[in-house]
């Protein structure tokens, strides 16, 4: 297995942790539970499937690419990712309509939707839905996958987890558009996408 990263790097930001509470649609992606009761997350499925995510990334111009995170810990990730290539950062509350009221100011027309997390964030989930937009989530164990077209399966609670996944898509999609070569290209650390 070709991981983006050195399994200890993945395993030192908690990115495989979940919650003790298990949502049906991710079992696929739950590698076993604890004797404490929390589920962890199948990194092999994790690193696929941001392959996946940055392969998808790369489909749509990054103006209509919407990056979505409610929580106060992603922030700074979601800011960052969307920085280094473009896309369009909504953090803080989510305004019910954004996608789907042409009347609203603030009203933006998305082709590409990433939420960090689909609970948190679920008027944006189904606004995409309304509106046909694909959906990338970064789900917990716990998350509910409804109207979700690609699940990254991860610990979208703790900040080191989300800084950690967002700074390896950032770095992958770069390297998908041919900006950078190299991982080593790369000099952003995943600290910056803490803040």
């Amino acid at each position: 297995m070709d991981f983006l990263l050195p399994q200890e790097r993945y395993l030192e930001a908690g990115v495989h942790i979940g919650t003790k509470m298990k949502n049906g649609g991710m079992k696929e992606f739950i590698y076993k539970a604890r004797e404490d009761g929390l589920h962890v997350l199948d990194l092999k499925k994790l690193n696929e499937r941001l392959k996946a995510a940055a392969k998808l990334l790369t489909k749509f111009p990054a103006e209509k690419v919407f990056v979505v995170g409610g929580k106060d810990n992603a922030k700074n990730p979601v800011r960052k990712f969307c920085e280094l290539l473009g896309f369009q950062p909504l953090t803080g509350r989510f305004t019910p309509g954004r996608f789907t009221n042409p009347s609203r100011t603030d009203f933006c027309e998305p082709s590409l939707v990433v939420v960090v997390d689909p609970g948190m964030d679920k008027q944006a989930v189904k606004e995409a839905y309304e509106i046909n937009v694909p959906v990338i989530a970064l789900c917990d164990t716990n998350n509910s996958t409804r109207y979700i077209d690609l699940i990254v399966p991860t610990n979208n609670k703790g900040r080191k987890a989300i800084a950690l996944i967002f700074w390896i898509l950032a770095r992958e999609v770069l390297k998908l558009q041919g900006k950078i070569n190299a991982n080593e290209e790369f000099t952003t650390t995943p600290e910056e996408f803490e803040g």
